[in-house]
């Protein structure tokens, strides 16, 4: 898949409803109330292509393969870690937050397949508040206004991570960057051979008008927030998506 066609379904930014693609269910929303943010955050940036298994053993069902680069930008894939276990051979396995469908889902890989990292920085989005918060430290850093997705092409909800940051040209929908997540719509599986990847990313050449729910799932910032974002967000870092 090419550079422009690849980026055209990451911003989901000419997704008509019912135009491609199946139905398909909705995750289980996360708890109500302010999400948890934590000062730091373990990642996990993979040396390999390692499989993800439902439990930290080999002996378990593999649940994905998870590639070593990211496809837009050739950047090491970085996964949030969520837990750590030890298996009967003594081998230490992460639990991480996997890109793609079904949303939020997660997956036991080999320590050993990875390097270890850690990030402080955290962004959560709020659609009633139609708001993007960094923090970093545990603290707020900064609060941008922003357009989320409407009614019938919603962003969706759930514990998230970046995938990785595109530098757009100016004449790109979206520009001048775009920091795609590893959420996928939830009402088409798929755009212009793309997967419906939903991503963070600029006004420019489509518009809108912030605080408003009127996308079809990305999250629409000014050029000055998402400049700003792009500066300091880089992959792996955890994006938690609320009501």
């Amino acid at each position: 898949m090419n550079r422009t066609v690849r980026i055209a379904s990451v911003l989901t930014t000419a997704l008509l409803l019912g135009a491609t693609g199946a139905a398909i269910a909705a995750p289980s929303p996360p708890r109500a109330g302010r999400p948890a943010v934590k000062a730091t955050q373990q990642l996990a940036i993979l040396n390999s292509a390692p499989e993800a298994f439902a439990n930290p053993n080999l002996g378990s069902r593999r649940v994905a393969m998870v590639s070593q680069l990211r496809p837009i930008t050739g950047e090491q894939t970085v996964l949030p870690v969520i837990a750590h276990a030890t298996d009967g051979h003594g081998a230490a396995w992460l639990r991480v937050l996997l890109p793609g469908r079904p949303n939020s889902h997660t997956g036991w890989i080999s320590a050993r397949s990875t390097t270890p990292a850690v990030t402080k920085w955290q962004i959560t989005i709020s659609l009633s508040a139609r708001q993007v918060t960094a923090f970093w430290d545990g603290r707020v850093a900064r609060t941008f206004k922003a357009v989320v997705g409407k009614p019938l092409t919603p962003t969706p909800l759930g514990r998230f991570f970046v995938e990785e940051t595109v530098t757009l040209n100016p004449q790109e929908v979206g520009a001048p960057y775009a920091l795609a997540l590893s959420a996928r719509s939830n009402v088409l599986q798929e755009y212009d051979g793309g997967p419906g990847q939903i991503a963070l990313h600029g006004t420019n050449n489509i518009g809108g008008i912030l605080g408003t729910a009127a996308s079809h799932g990305c999250i629409r910032l000014d050029t000055q927030a998402i400049t700003w974002l792009a500066a300091r967000i880089r992959p792996g870092i955890p994006v938690i998506i609320t009501r």
